[in-house]
């Protein structure tokens, strides 16, 4: 099938951005690159120390320097139920790597905090800057340059990513992703929100909400809804960084381990001393990005990758914005609906077809670069199957040619929209971003009086004081990359899903973000350049008349342009988010966040489209 002809050109205006970020990326793998062992270059003092505690057999299989050393970079923690099961991972990896005549080493385990636990609480002003500490530290985890291959273990919202990032400074190595699974299905996800909601109005006790949250979360592996933990899982499949149809399958089944072990397997065969060199800066091009901008829209994914694919293109030399996202969105067919989209969760999605399902409609209707390095091999078209055991060996099938549930999982001639799930809103409150799919269309325009807020706590207060019963639109303003850590505000979902409800017309505008699990309500999310840059978010007053058209792609202030012009824009008293909770040791990381837009990033990557995507904000930007 040819390309479909925006996905074109969408990538050809990708590639000519990128194309001397590129380069010079590409340049430095190139001369990273050696045909022999990479511990080979270091002393024997250096070697010495690299084996010294190994078992006898891994010591002289490192010593002898000739087969592939494989590096284990690992998320595992205990309190994390999606990551809990990489306990086992690097036993079973060791034994598969020396199986293939290689070794393994776990090189560093990285952090990985749990936003399910910080919601609504300080730590997650941490939560995003995680993501770039977990790429430093994966780099110093590979710094010791004595690895021929990675295997990245981890599940988690800002944990991919900032493993991705990581990886990709070396990108002459070949990496593969190995995931958990999700845990099996607990109480119904449309019963666990009414209840969320029965508690916010007071309707239930604390006793009854806990009873429900440990019938939803209640076992290792993965939280089912379709957040960013899943979708990082989605997109590593249609990037082609995992094994095909690993994402989905549940922890601590005989499958499971299986991939692991295979994993292992073909990353030592991926690597330069290996008979199918494929090195991930290979693998992670620019069509690769606009396959995962194209797989996030038609799964209905998380709109913390409009940050996150972002940071990680830039972190292969690729320069992207959200004019890609919007102008792909457009072509880009919803074709699952999985809860907050849906009330189905992804073992649901799974059994309905799976990846395996989604990525073959789209390459069968031209949205996919098919033609793309993967760690399967030089096709894309390896994901349109599925992962099996034949008489305990592991083996691959087509996907299912028809979903087995059209309310889940829908081919791309009858999508539940035409449309992707997230859209750019603009005008003269700056750019966001809003996840459409969420969201009924009676919902998706609003036209409503401010309410403002600087502290997601002060609407907590006023929703149970009853003062928000009315038509509003909450604005909350400095929860930016720069002012507080840009934490997600899920919380507040409860509290506006119920006004909703309620028949009241209410959405949320933000600088902040609203996590993978954006619900129903509409949100203008990401707001930038947020209010602590100069965002004209921090102009508006209580009462002004907001607009926001999800269809139109229109953020505004009915504010005549002289008054918003004379406007001076408010400041706010951002002392607390300075302490307390190790919030200290971030300052330099607030101080130096880059915008939304370019992905909220602290490592200080400039290039030409900074200025373009600036400008282009500036321009963008309409009086009433």
């Amino acid at each position: 099938m040819a390309i479909h002809p925006v996905v074109s050109e969408v990538t050809r205006r990708i590639q000519e951005a990128s194309r001397d970020t590129r380069a010079s990326y590409l340049a430095t793998t190139v001369a990273a690159r050696t045909k022999d062992p990479t511990r080979g270059r270091v002393s024997c003092s250096n070697l010495a120390h690299v084996f010294a505690a190994e078992p006898p057999a891994d010591k002289l299989r490192l010593r002898e320097v000739r087969a592939p050393n494989i590096a284990i970079v690992t998320a595992y923690n205990d309190m994390l139920s999606a990551h809990q099961p990489f306990a086992r991972y690097p036993d079973i990896i060791r034994e598969a790597a020396r199986a293939a005549g290689a070794t393994a080493q776990v090189a560093g385990g990285v952090p990985a905090m749990c936003d399910g636990v910080t919601q609504g609480q300080p730590g997650m002003e941490l939560s995003l800057f995680s993501r770039d500490v977990i790429a430093m530290g994966t780099a110093i985890a590979l710094s010791h340059g004595v690895f021929d291959a990675v295997l990245c273990l981890g599940v988690c919202d800002k944990i991919v990513p900032g493993l991705l990032i990581g990886a990709l400074q070396f990108g002459h190595l070949p990496a593969i992703f190995v995931p958990a699974g999700p845990m099996t299905s607990g109480i119904a996800n449309d019963e666990k929100s009414r209840i969320r909601q029965q508690y916010a109005q007071g309707l239930v006790d604390r006793v009854a909400l806990l009873e429900a949250e440990s019938r939803s979360y209640h076992g290792p592996g993965t939280c089912t809804f379709y957040g960013t933990a899943n979708s990082n899982q989605f997109l590593m499949e249609v990037m082609g960084l995992h094994l095909p149809g690993a994402a989905f399958v549940t922890p601590g089944t005989p499958l499971r381990d299986a991939l692991t072990r295979a994993a292992a397997r073909r990353v030592a065969t991926l690597s330069a001393l290996g008979t199918a060199y494929t090195p991930i800066a290979q693998v992670v091009d620019e069509r690769a990005i606009v396959n995962a901008i194209v797989g996030l829209l038609a799964t209905g994914g998380s709109t913390n990758h409009t940050l996150h694919l972002v940071a990680i293109a830039r972190a292969a030399g690729i320069v992207i914005d959200w004019e890609d996202f919007d102008r792909l969105s457009a072509v880009a067919p919803l074709l699952a609906r999985i809860y907050p989209n849906g009330t189905a969760d992804v073992n649901h999605f799974q059994a309905a077809g799976g990846p395996g399902f989604v990525i073959r409609e789209l390459l069968d209707a031209g949205l996919l670069h098919g033609d793309v390095s993967t760690v399967a091999g030089a096709s894309l078209s390896a994901y349109a199957q599925e992962p099996f055991l034949d008489a305990d060996e592991l083996a691959w099938r087509p996907a299912p040619q028809a979903s087995a549930d059209t309310a889940v999982l829908r081919p791309v001639a009858a999508p539940f929209d035409a449309e992707g799930g997230l859209k750019v809103l603009r005008g003269n409150l700056g750019r966001a971003v809003i996840k459409v799919s969420a969201v009924k269309p009676a919902h998706r325009v609003i036209e409503a009086p401010a309410v403002i807020f600087d502290d997601q706590d002060e609407v907590m207060a006023r929703f149970e004081r009853g003062e928000m019963n009315r038509d509003c639109v909450a604005i909350v303003r400095f929860q930016g990359p720069r002012a507080n850590g840009m934490p997600e505000l899920h919380r507040l979902t409860p509290a506006l899903g119920s006004l909703q409800d309620q028949g009241f017309r209410v959405a949320l505008v933000t600088d902040g973000r609203m996590s993978g699990a954006s619900g129903k309500v509409p949100g203008a999310i990401h707001v930038s350049p947020e209010c602590l840059a100069g965002g004209p978010l921090a102009r508006v007053r209580d009462g002004d008349i907001i607009r926001l058209d999800a269809g139109r792609g229109i953020l505004e202030a009915l504010v005549p342009a002289e008054v918003w012009a004379l406007r001076e824009p408010a400041v706010a008293d951002l002392r607390r988010n300075a302490t307390g909770f190790g919030r200290e040791l971030f300052h330099a990381a607030r101080a130096n966040a880059s915008t939304a837009e370019q992905g909220a990033t602290t490592f200080g990557w400039e290039d030409a489209r900074v200025s373009i995507i600036d400008e282009r904000s500036s321009a963008k930007e309409t009086a009433p």
